[in-house]
This record gives C-alpha cells, structure tokens and sequence, in this order.
C-alpha cells in the first residue's frame, strides 16, 4: 500500500536513499560571506552582517523596523514582553502549533488559552475567536477580561501553520475590537503572501524563523518585525542585555537577554534571503506537482488557502483516518521516505493540561489526519 506515492517522491527526488523532510540548500554566496565574516573577526552579536540582514529583511517583507534574534522563540519571547504580557496574564493562541508558541507565553508567567483553527487554513480560526471572546469575555477599562478565570487576555499569537496563512485580517479586526495585542507567529511563512501582503506584518509585531530546516537558514536565527520604532528599539535594548549605549562603560537599565543573531549566523542568512525567491519557485513547482498527483487519490493535499501566496514549506497531506495515517508513517519511512505527523495538539501536553480551551473540533479532526511529506527545494 501507497507504493505509488513512494514512487513518486523517490522519482521526484531521484533517488531511492534516505529523503528528508526538508533539508537546507546552500548555492549561493554563503561560503563566501562567512569567509568573509571569520576574516573580519567580528563572529559575535556585532558586524555588518547583522545590520544588512536587518536592512534586506525588512525591504523584504515591507516593514520599517526588522531585529534580529538569536532564534525564532526568543523572537516571540520579546514580541510578548514588549506588547505588554506580564505574569498572571492570559495570551490566546491555537492548540495546533509547534510548541516554542507555548513555551514563549510561559516564559513571560503568562497561560496560553487555545482557540479552534480552521480546517482549511490550520491556523487561528475568526470565527472561533469571535464565539470565544464574545461568549467567556468583558471588555473593561480597555482590558480583556476572562469571565472565568478573572484575568486579563492581554495578547493573541496566531500561527501561518506550514507557511499557509491563516485570516489574519479579520483576527486583527477581532483583535481590535476586545483590545488584544496582535503578535504574528511567521516562523514558518517566509515568504507567503496573504492578500498581497507579506505575513508577519499585518500585526502591531510579528517574528520569524530561521532555523535550520526553514525555506531559508541561519542555522539558527529568528527575527522581530514591526513598524511601530519604539517597538523595535525595546526589543533591540533587551536583546543587547540591556546595555545602555556607551564607547567603553558597561552599564544597564534593566534584565536584559543575550538573545542577539551573532554575525556568523547573519552571514549565512544574507546568501540565503538572496535566493530566497528562487527557492519559493522551485517550493511552488514542488506543491504543484503534489497537487497534481493526489488529485484523483483518496489522499487530499494542502493546498494554498484563497487570496495566498504561500511558500509551501512544508508539503502536507490528508490521510482517512489516524489509522491511515499511522500505516502511511510507518510505511514511508520504512522506506526511508521522512514523513512526520502534525505536532500533539498542545493542550494534550502536560505542562498546558489544565489550559482553558473553546472547542477543538478541526484541531482534533487534523491532528488525527495530516502529515508532512518531503518538501526541500529539489536540485
């Protein structure tokens, strides 16, 4: 059984070995920068690297202000702390997310409060959001209040699930309206489109990732995205241990991070947003072919929600059931295919077990269904 859909991605990739998930491709000027880099002896949290990354990323994506992160999660560690999320808060996301979403909530003291996605998008759904707030909510001295709990939702993290973007418009206006930050979880959508705007930027803040197995890499590296000035120069003051601007004296005004992109990492991520348009093509040609080839299966494919761009980063499919689901992960990999399930939804964890939630129907449903097929940019 699915013996012709390991015969596609083998004939795909042209190979019969081991094919990721999705793997980085360096075929640019990464050597040459990093060369570049070691040679200049500025490796760490300062170098021109890190300036021009900041400066390319943020014409890239159209916004004023980019920071860069040590990583995606601290990324969204200081988006929260700089929109206001204290301990005792409560900051509302989806259960269908990669955990680091959850993690960052926690970190702040705050507890995260899971609304349904939607089926077609994966990500936050409007609708649910609308039925929750309206429904368990007070809005008071411009503060969200949760009926149950008495706490103030201070936040609202909506995650673009596989690069797919979910409605962000109207949660913004969701948003808006209860008077909840608005923070963009693009770790994964470099690159996507939604009604011809760059994902990340609909919000008062958004990050992004560039882990290593992202479209594009910094091996490790993340970035904060805002056009708000006083946003970006908090988040920049924290990243730098908080150091108060001084040509030799080391003093600091409050607890700081260490959380700075190091210019090494910049220089791999400078040569790889300089293919960046290249690689969503070949991604595109990749989805495309997918598309077509599940068309009359059983087997559905996830393709880009309406009015997206999406950069497709990882490929993903629909199985009948958790059974057939399990029998194609097995089977796939078994054959050296890497194939992976959807995260556990983050409720079912332990250490958000006893997080309030709405309903969960379309989380539980593609929990039980999806998985990601191999998706690298193939040479």
């Amino acid at each position: 059984m699915f013996d012709d859909v390991i015969n596609f991605i083998q004939e795909t990739y042209k190979t019969k070995g081991i094919i990721p998930l999705h793997e980085p491709r360096f075929l640019g000027n990464e050597k040459k920068y990093l060369n570049e880099c070691i040679d200049s002896t500025f490796v760490s949290s300062v170098g021109k690297f890190v300036d021009k990354f900041e400066e390319n990323i943020a014409n890239y994506t159209g916004v004023k202000y980019a920071v860069a992160t040590s990583n995606g999660t601290s990324a969204l560690y200081i988006s929260l702390l700089i929109s206001g999320v204290e301990r005792d808060d409560e900051v509302i996301t989806q259960p269908l997310t990669f955990v680091a979403t959850c993690n960052a909530i926690n970190y702040c003291g705050a507890q995260p409060l899971f609304i349904d996605v939607d089926k077609d998008t994966m990500g936050l759904s409007p609708s649910a959001l609308q039925i929750f707030l309206a429904t368990n909510t007070t809005v008071t001295n411009n503060q969200c209040v949760n009926n149950a709990t008495g706490k103030i939702i201070r936040a609202c993290i909506s995650m673009h699930t596989f690069g797919h973007p979910c409605r962000i418009d109207e949660i913004k206006s969701i948003c808006d309206q209860y008077h909840l930050a608005l923070i963009e979880d693009a770790a994964e959508s470099v690159g996507t489109l939604y009604k011809e705007k760059h994902t990340g930027t609909f919000g008062q803040i958004g990050m992004m990732s560039f882990n290593g197995n992202k479209v594009i890499t910094a091996g490790g590296g993340g970035c904060i995205v805002t056009n708000d000035a006083e946003m970006a120069n908090r988040a920049k003051h924290l990243i730098t241990t908080a150091k108060v601007p001084h040509k030799w004296n080391y003093s600091h005004d409050m607890v700081g991070y260490n959380y700075r992109m190091p210019n090494l990492n910049a220089a791999l991520i400078v040569a790889q947003l300089e293919q960046l348009d290249g690689f969503l093509s070949n991604k595109r040609c990749l989805a495309e072919s997918y598309k077509d080839f599940f068309a009359n299966s059983e087997i559905q494919f996830v393709a880009e929600p309406e009015n997206s761009k999406s950069n497709y980063w990882l490929n993903a499919i629909i199985l009948k059931n958790r059974e057939q689901r399990d029998l194609f992960l097995e089977t796939t990999n078994s054959q050296g295919i890497m194939t992976r399930p959807i995260w556990t939804l983050m409720h079912k964890l332990p250490m958000f077990k006893n997080a309030q939630c709405g309903e969960l129907t379309n989380a539980e449903w593609l929990e039980q269904r999806v998985v990601n097929i191999p998706s690298s940019v193939i040479l």
